[in-house]
């Protein structure tokens, strides 16, 4: 598989988000990462529906929306209409995986699961056979701009020969730079999420290209 670039929009500045649309597009990415938070199951809140919905209608990127949530099945169909493209959720939230992986299917967006570092690879096997990304966390969910996690990486190497012959992809969130991604990348990981680190360079473009190889 190639490797596709996910911008965090974390890192985004918030009042000026058309011009950083246009900004990523530009630069070549692929995929915007939309983190949504609701202080919960992580300790920090984040946006929601509403910028969404703005965000979808300025671009045509791929829309990958990360729900750092306790109760994914209650809002999965909203951001489905709101404009997402893959749903991802986290297997730690206190909603029933099953359940959620149905719903997602049922709005025709992609399913994604996200675990957090200290969760183990083998949780994902009931999985794997109804689902299109893995997310990997390579660092404690919740606030951006932290640093890799080098012990996950024999967690994203463990997970591809988890997947066999299956057409998953596997992302990664997580202190991504340009000297995290190539272990990301040897171990197996298909899509790279970067946020600050992207969003600090003068050359984005420049900087997205060093990424994807």
């Amino acid at each position: 598989m190639n490797t596709q670039i996910a911008v965090s929009m974390l890192s985004a500045d918030m009042l000026h988000l058309h011009d950083e649309l246009e900004k990523l597009k530009q630069a070549g990415a692929d995929i915007l990462h939309f983190d949504v938070m609701d202080g919960m199951f992580v300790p920090n809140i984040s946006f929601g529906l509403p910028v969404l919905q703005a965000v979808s209608k300025q671009t045509d990127l791929f829309i990958d929306v990360h729900l750092m949530i306790q109760n994914p099945v209650d809002y999965i169909q909203d951001f489905a209409k709101a404009g997402a493209d893959l749903i991802t959720f986290h297997l730690e939230s206190s909603s029933n995986p099953f359940e959620v992986i149905k719903l997602i299917k049922n709005t025709g967006c992609q399913v994604g699961i996200s675990v957090k570092p200290a969760t183990p690879a083998k949780a994902l096997l009931p999985f794997l056979d109804d689902i299109d990304v893995i997310l990997v966390m390579t660092v404690e969910p919740g606030f951006g701009g932290q640093s890799y996690l080098h012990e996950m990486t024999a967690k994203i190497a463990e997970i591809k020969s988890m997947m066999q012959d299956r057409n998953i992809k596997i992302e990664v969130d997580g202190g991504i730079d340009a000297t995290t991604a190539s272990e990301a990348l040897q171990a197996g990981a298909t899509i790279l999420v970067s946020g600050s680190y992207l969003f600090n360079q003068r050359e984005m473009r420049k900087a997205i290209e060093q990424l994807r190889n």
